[in-house]
């Protein structure tokens, strides 16, 4: 599978499991860090986990491995790095605060129709 794929099925997990405001950016052409960042808000604390716990298993049974993890005890912001999928699990407030859209805004945008 390729990153595309790992980062449609860590996509569709978020949605399913009611992520909010789902972004994905591909930053292959302005990053060597990975290919896709996506981001995801959960509700609370319980929620982050629950998405992060859901990602992980999803990424797993499709082949992808988890390389290093961020953040699960606070679960404010949780980091999921798949290598060339990175996801960040953010609480509301903090997904704000940090604005990772932002920084990334160089990235290409990918809504989940151009799939």
């Amino acid at each position: 599978m390729t990153a595309k794929d790992f980062a449609k099925i860590a996509y569709h997990t978020l949605e399913e499991k009611k992520g909010k405001e789902i972004t994905v950016i591909d930053i292959s052409g302005i990053s060597i860090l990975a290919d896709y960042f996506i981001i995801a808000s959960g509700s609370n604390e319980n929620h982050v986990h629950a998405l992060a716990d859901n990602v992980e298993e999803e990424l797993h049974k499709a082949g992808a491995t988890l390389k290093h993890i961020e953040g699960y005890q606070n679960a404010n912001w949780i980091l999921l790095d798949f290598q060339d999928v990175i996801v960040h699990i953010l609480n509301e407030e903090d997904r704000m605060f940090y604005d990772l859209e932002r920084i990334w805004r160089d990235g290409k945008i990918i809504m989940p129709e151009e799939w």
